[in-house]
């Protein structure tokens, strides 16, 4: 039987009695669980608005009356082989029992604080807040959440350091991961260093061509990088396969929020990180919450990030931005909450670009971290639910964004970042004067500098 949380804590007790809770369109998508582990603490879980019952956790150590959903409304779940579900109840029960841990917990605090240097600034951008206010002076107050200055330079090192603590947890050695721009695989491979695990990425020989500069850093790090033909949703195949193929030794470290459960759960939790800090940080600064949400999206690891904390609040608008490539009826975006259809990919159901034969189709950016043709099954619930909006940007108009940024900031995101700058062009405008609005700046750009000054070459 598939899992689920519930909206309200009395229908939780129902529920995990075997109970049922009812179906509704709107409801509150998050809820705090207390979990039985001598003081009270709190993990924030996505609820289903579907009828679901929960099953018992597998590991005597883990208490059963903790669920966690498998499916966010029909997303997500688990499409795999039998061969690999075991792993995947030991990974889940390892990864339940871990947040329960206070020696894991003081372990990954003490990770985030002196290994990847948390927490990050939300940085008020002066220069960019002045460009888009109005002939009148006003406008949005533009803030930057910065993970580019994160150790490696993006948001993958919060998920890469904490799953590597797993896999040791484990006893597993072997560490394997796909990347598409190279800063999941260059976060994995530091982890994999400072942890003393060996390391394997697979990337796409194309890929490693633009991002050379991302794969010296991990073969410095000591890890393999194994060429694959095609782009990252073949890497990842690949990953796959070469976990799948030892399971007894290898863990499969994904930094997307994709994937059959609980990987989606696990990426989300160890990155929340991004929008608890961003609310704490909100408060000190203007003594409330942001007003507006924006990250782009990819598969979702950076958004989910950000958004999970914020999703119960729903006076705070969530904006997702997606990558329109050459432009949405080009056919080279990828653009999958817009574009997409429900599927299942990689061991899940969630939104997927695919072709009428259900077929799935390469994705096209400029960002080559956002060149996969799925994304999470919460962000699939957050669009089914109308919790968040979704937009896109095109390959030039994140150019733009980028170039803005380093002349009016003096800051480099990278070009996946720079979608979601990107829509400042279109919002901006709209919004009423001193609208607080938050920015995910995910990465740093520095890997995508010779890119964007060859343009001319990637953009018609």
């Amino acid at each position: 039987m598939e899992k689920t949380c519930n909206i309200h804590t009395t229908f939780l007790n129902r529920q995990l009695n075997g109970g049922f809770c009812p179906a509704t369109k709107h409801i509150t998508l998050i809820t705090s669980i207390k979990r039985r582990i001598g003081s009270s603490q709190t993990v924030r879980s996505l609820v289903t608005r579907n009828t679901m019952n929960t099953r018992t956790l597998i590991d005597r150590r883990v208490p059963s009356e903790v669920p966690m959903p498998e499916k966010f409304g029909m997303f997500g779940g688990k499409f795999v082989p039998e061969t690999l579900i075991t792993s995947l109840n030991k990974l889940e029960a390892e990864f339940i029992y871990a947040l329960q841990d206070p020696e894991f917990q003081e372990e990954l605090a003490t990770a985030l604080r002196d290994y990847v240097g948390r927490e990050t600034p939300l940085y008020f951008a002066q220069g960019l807040t002045n460009y888009y206010k109005n002939k009148d002076g006003e406008g949005a107050e533009i803030y930057l959440k910065r993970e580019d200055l994160n150790h490696c330079g993006a948001h993958k090192m919060n998920n890469a350091v904490a799953q590597a603590m797993i896999a040791k947890r484990l006893g597993l050695k072997i560490v394997v991961a796909a990347t598409g721009a190279g800063q999941h695989g260059v976060a994995t491979a530091a982890a994999c260093a400072k942890l003393s695990l060996s390391c394997t990425v697979f990337m796409s020989a194309d890929d490693m061509e633009k991002q050379s500069s991302n794969v010296l850093l991990m073969k410095l790090f000591g890890a393999q990088v194994k060429p694959v033909e095609g782009g990252f949703k073949e890497a990842s195949s690949e990953a796959i396969r070469e976990w799948a193929g030892k399971l007894e030794t290898s863990y499969y470290l994904t930094g997307t929020a994709v994937g059959p459960h609980p990987c989606p759960s696990m990426v989300c939790e160890f990155q929340s990180v991004i929008g608890k800090e961003t609310r704490r940080q909100a408060m000190e600064k203007w003594g409330g919450k942001p007003d507006v949400l924006i990250a782009c999206i990819g598969s979702g690891s950076n958004a989910m990030g950000l958004f999970h904390e914020f999703i119960e609040d729903e006076e705070v608008k969530l904006v997702g931005v997606e990558a329109a490539g050459f432009g949405l009826d080009s056919g080279k975006h990828a653009a999958t909450l817009s574009k997409g259809e429900v599927g299942v990919y990689h061991g899940a159901m969630s939104y997927l670009l695919e072709d009428e034969e259900g077929q799935i189709i390469r994705p096209h950016s400029i960002a080559v971290g956002l060149e996969y043709p799925g994304v999470s099954p919460q962000l699939s619930f957050l669009k089914d639910t109308e919790r968040a909006e979704f937009h896109s940007s095109t390959d030039k108009e994140a150019v733009d964004a980028y170039l803005r940024l380093c002349r009016l900031e003096g800051i480099i995101p990278s070009l996946e970042a720079s979608h979601a700058l990107a829509y400042l062009e279109k919002i901006c405008p709209a919004l009423p004067n001193g609208t607080k609005v938050i920015v995910n700046c995910s990465g740093r750009g520095d890997k995508d500098a010779g890119m964007v000054h060859n343009q001319k070459f990637y953009i018609n």
